[in-house]
């Protein structure tokens, strides 16, 4: 089947999160005419936002590096760059229960030398597990990710091995292997654990410089590109569920059928195993052998602030990573803190009211501001399948995003994309289906794979 004519053809994208969302931009700018089918009545996919008694809050704290070129790159085709705020160098504190702190800030030298004058001042490790740390961070350096024996080894267990004793696991490793791959260090494959520190922490001099919305995410993942992929004459179904693809190119849309020239599932793979026909991909089941790993987020509204910074770490505690949401989410008195809890398997089924008994004493015990203000809202946002459970084995099951039809592809932070599952790896996921869809396209056009 050829294009309908020489603007490049219609492409039908199933699912309207990053992926989706990065693919239509990508694809419009070619002169493709786009129509993105989003069962959810918003755009944002797993990054939203809802109203509560005057506050906008985001569905879950979502964070970036500066490493993250392709999410950046979204966010300038957006003209959205002004809409996010990037540290000047990374800098974090990390706090205890106890009182104690650390804090672990890139000195301005060339990586991975950046970040050893932070170890080796990290107060709340010994001077020998300081010099543990620095050794086995080089040794993480020497470490290629993409090496598939590394996707069966258990990093937790390779620490180990190198001298990571509990304390610099708890106090180092686990504060950002955790948040980046939502599973806990010892059920984290060593590959994508190897990407992120080497990527991130051991890379370039700024990539780990964090960066953080400024407005909403229902804006920021929603209503803007939503307003930008309309304007360049793209459409836009939501509440639009895609039941059925078919060989023609051909979708079943709420009951009907709806031709294209080619087609993107930029879908969880829970749901693209379904819907992608079997040619297409025979090894379509063993996706749902990803699995998923869940993410909690703890809101507290409080009626004075209690933090100083615009978020903190914690170890030793069941707050992982905390943020002053306030400006974010309209409040004008007193501070809104979101406490972001990543592999939550053991908080994903608690009651709030349980919920609020631990973590309410649990930020007490971090910020002794909090144990004289007034709380004057509590609530929990979970995302039960927030991710797929990258542990040993997962690399194996990520699949391309060209399949053996010539006219389907995939999309999503779960394909192969040599990212961890995060947002950057949904935008790159999306690049490669759009790059792939436009050489299918060019070549229906001049006679070529499925031209004939």
């Amino acid at each position: 089947m050829s294009p309908r004519d020489g603007t490049g053809g219609e492409v039908a994208i199933v699912g309207g999160g990053l992926a989706g969302i990065t693919a239509a931009l990508a694809l419009q700018e070619t002169g493709a005419r786009v129509t993105i089918y989003e069962a959810r009545p918003r755009l944002g996919g797993a990054t939203h936002s809802f109203t509560r008694d005057g506050l906008t809050v985001d569905n879950g704290q979502h964070i970036f590096l500066k490493c993250c070129s392709a999410y950046q790159g979204l966010l300038a085709r957006l003209d959205a760059q002004d809409r996010v705020r990037v540290q000047d160098r990374f800098d974090v504190r990390v706090l205890t229960p106890d009182g104690a702190a650390g804090r672990l800030r890139r000195a301005k030298a060339p990586g991975p030398l950046h970040l050893l004058p932070a170890l080796a001042r990290y107060e709340l490790l010994s001077s020998a597990d300081r010099l543990r740390a620095t050794l086995a961070s080089l040794a993480l350096d020497r470490l290629d990710p993409a090496d598939p024996s590394l996707d069966g080894i258990r990093t937790g267990a390779w620490l180990a091995r190198h001298g990571q004793r509990r304390q610099a696991r708890e106090a180092l490793w686990e504060l950002f292997v955790t948040a980046a791959l939502n599973v806990r260090l010892d059920d984290a494959a060593l590959g994508p654990a190897a990407f992120v520190c080497r990527t991130a922490l051991l890379g370039r001099q700024d990539a780990a410089d964090i960066g953080v919305p400024t407005v909403p995410l229902g804006d920021l993942h929603g209503t803007i590109p939503a307003a930008r992929i309309e304007r360049d004459g793209g459409r836009i179904r939501l509440g639009a569920k895609v039941t059925a693809i078919d060989a023609g190119p051909k979708l079943v849309v709420n009951g009907s059928p709806v031709s294209a020239d080619a087609v993107v599932v930029a879908v969880p793979h829970r749901a693209a195993s379904a819907l992608v026909p079997e040619e297409a991909s025979p090894d379509r089941g063993s996706w749902d052998g990803l699995g998923s790993s869940p993410i909690v987020n703890v809101h507290v509204v409080y009626d004075r602030p209690v933090l100083r910074e615009p978020f903190a770490a914690a170890v030793g505690s069941p707050v992982q990573w905390v943020f002053d949401r306030t400006a974010v989410s309209g409040l004008t008195g007193g501070q809104y803190l979101a406490v972001s809890v990543s592999a939550a398997d053991r908080w994903i089924d608690t009651p709030t009211a349980e919920l609020r008994a631990v973590y309410l004493t649990a930020l007490e015990r971090l910020f002794p501001a909090a144990r004289r203000a007034r709380v004057t809202d509590f609530f929990a946002t979970r995302e039960r399948h927030a991710t797929f459970r990258q542990s040993p084995g997962s690399g194996a099951l990520r699949p391309a995003s060209a399949t053996r039809l010539p006219w389907l592809f995939l999309a999503g932070a779960w394909t192969d994309t040599g990212w961890p599952d995060t947002m950057e790896g949904a935008v790159r996921s999306g690049l490669t289906a759009a790059r792939l869809v436009r050489r299918h396209l060019q070549q229906a056009d001049t006679g070529g794979v499925n031209g004939r």
